[in-house]
């Protein structure tokens, strides 16, 4: 078995697949966009930081969550 720990963020990547400091699976490319992209320095050891990637980010998250409350919204006026 082949683990690395990245020592910036806490992230391990065990035989490749990421699992967060919290023990949970996910994505290199998730790690990316929410965290690496952003705060990531030398110490960063996601393959993916800094690439073109289809990530989860930050941005990505706040319009979902505005296209919720605009629908919420929208259903409330009908009311």
């Amino acid at each position: 078995m082949n683990l690395k720990v990245c020592t910036k963020c806490g992230a391990r990547f065990m035989d490749g697949k990421l699992y967060w400091a919290t023990g949970k699976e996910g994505k290199k490319e998730d790690l990316a966009g929410l965290v690496c992209d952003k705060y990531g320095n030398e110490q960063c050891i996601n393959e993916v930081k800094g690439t073109e990637h289809s990530g989860d980010t930050w941005e990505k998250r706040a319009a979902f969550i505005n296209g919720l409350t605009a629908g919420m919204k929208a259903a409330q006026d009908l009311l």
